[in-house]
């Protein structure tokens, strides 16, 4: 008898540390939640972009934004904006973002991707590529873009 509770004793110890090391659903991890919320983001500006939505665009962009292209001189986020917004703007119909990547520190995102743009300027359409990177900070609760850059990829790579 003291042998049969002895094992009936083990069985219920293994059973119950069993039972308390069975993995449960966790939800996504920090990690993965801010990369998903980050990449609504991109796709949201992109929209603003072609929408020419100034107040969509000053919710997406940190008040210190800067945005450089190439070798071209820095801009503000005013100026930036002022590009998508104002008189003689960008043609763009249609934009779209592949091969992204996002690397999460913490308040940190960063987003490395390819931008591909077409439209029609002067009565020929165009197509380019670019490749960007965007520093994404988080603060009081939502991501924001803090830089960009952007080069454009030669024709034919």
């Amino acid at each position: 008898m003291k042998r049969y509770l002895a094992l009936l004793t083990l069985a219920s110890c293994i059973t119950a540390a069993a039972l308390a090391t069975e993995s449960k659903p966790t939800s996504a991890s920090p990690a993965a939640d801010a990369k998903k919320q980050v990449l609504n983001l991109e796709k949201e500006w992109v929209a603003a972009e072609l929408n020419h939505d100034a107040t969509k665009l000053q919710r997406i962009l940190d008040e210190k934004f800067v945005f450089s292209y190439g070798s071209e001189k820095p801009a503000d986020k005013a100026t930036y904006i002022k590009e998508f917004t104002d008189g003689d703007v960008d043609p763009t119909e249609s934009q779209s973002l592949s091969d992204e990547s996002v690397i999460v520190d913490g308040d940190i995102a960063v987003v490395v991707g390819t931008d591909t743009a077409s439209g029609t300027e002067k009565g020929s359409p165009y197509r380019v590529v670019f490749r960007y990177t965007v520093t994404y900070m988080h603060r009081q609760g939502h991501w924001l873009a803090l830089a960009e850059h952007l080069v454009e990829v030669p024709s034919g790579k």
